[in-house]
């Protein structure tokens, strides 16, 4: 016997479709964006496309971490000034159902400027440096000559935005020198030889994504000025092809690491005799300069996406 046909009209029954709700990302900022340079917006439009919400978070407000799947360290500049309150909110966040890039184990790490020494004793070439834990005016006689330079920086251990670095020379004015004493009395900083380099060329910074390299820039100091950040009048230059052997010794920097970072970037200085040596390894809060590199916002939405699932 034949079978029936079957009707083939639509008798009202249907499959319900059901969604997975949309993975949710913040990005920790900071509270006042007057006079900064922030470009992290470049990145929302591609993680939405991605299938992602996002939104910025005033790092230090009253939330419930546990409504993200991933928060990301972004903009948070002023976290120096209240030290002990951003590493609670970061361990309340690893605490939570969210996941922290990067991880509160390597902010801790990269928050104090000592893992210098730390990458300097695995090989990665570093400009010389000392910790003075309490300066003195006879430390800087024995650091300029310890450096036999006539020019020094001097900057916290624990620091950022360049707060509270200054750059003497041996005949700089018994004023200025009791207020960096002053200043250094009751907290550590890191004493370094000044960098020619930095004002004949600049400061390169890699940006790298997954321990992948996105972009790379140069960092030029502002007029009569030593300091490179933008806030500071410092001018940014995209670096479309970096030589090979600075690629090389920002790859090594980031070899040395216990884990691979979503993020980093690698700030460098060529030295007189013609290396790169490692100024910075920015793993908590660094400017990454997505304006500056054509696909830089849309791989670091795909390094976010691609490191939760």
């Amino acid at each position: 016997m034949q079978a029936p046909d079957l009707p083939s009209e639509n008798l009202g029954y249907s499959t319900p479709i059901i969604q997975a709700p949309m993975p949710n990302c913040a990005f920790l900022t900071i509270e006042n964006k007057e006079g900064w340079f922030i470009d992290d917006n470049l990145v929302h439009l591609p993680l939405r496309s991605l299938g992602w919400e996002i939104s910025d978070v005033v790092w230090n407000a009253n939330v419930d971490w546990n409504v993200f799947d991933v928060v990301v360290i972004r903009s948070p500049w002023d976290y120096q000034h209240d030290l002990n309150k951003f590493f609670t909110v970061l361990q309340q966040i690893e605490s939570s159902s969210a996941t922290l890039f990067n991880s509160l184990e390597m902010v801790k790490w990269n928050c104090d400027k000592n893992y210098l020494f730390d990458l300097h004793n695995s090989g990665v070439e570093i400009v010389p440096s000392l910790q003075v834990d309490s300066l003195s005016r006879k430390d800087l006689r024995k650091i300029f000559r310890h450096f036999a330079t006539d020019e020094i920086i001097l900057k916290p251990t624990i620091g950022a935005n360049a707060d509270d670095t200054y750059r003497i020379c041996c005949d700089t004015e018994e004023d200025e020198l009791a207020k960096i004493c002053t200043t250094f009395s009751r907290k550590p900083c890191l004493t370094q030889p000044f960098m020619n380099g930095i004002i004949k060329e600049g400061e390169f910074s890699l940006m790298y994504f997954n321990g992948r390299l996105s972009h790379s820039i140069i960092k030029t100091v502002g007029t009569d000025d030593f300091r490179v950040q933008e806030e500071h009048g410092g001018g940014v230059i995209a670096l479309p092809e970096p030589e090979s052997d600075l690629v090389a010794a920002a790859g090594r920097a980031i070899a040395t690491l216990p884990e691979t970072p979503m993020y980093a970037r690698v700030d460098m200085v060529r030295t007189d005799a013609n290396t790169f040596a490692l100024m910075e390894l920015e793993l908590i809060e660094p400017c990454l300069y997505f304006r500056f590199g054509e696909h830089s916002a849309r791989d670091f939405a795909k390094a976010i996406d691609n490191r939760w699932r």
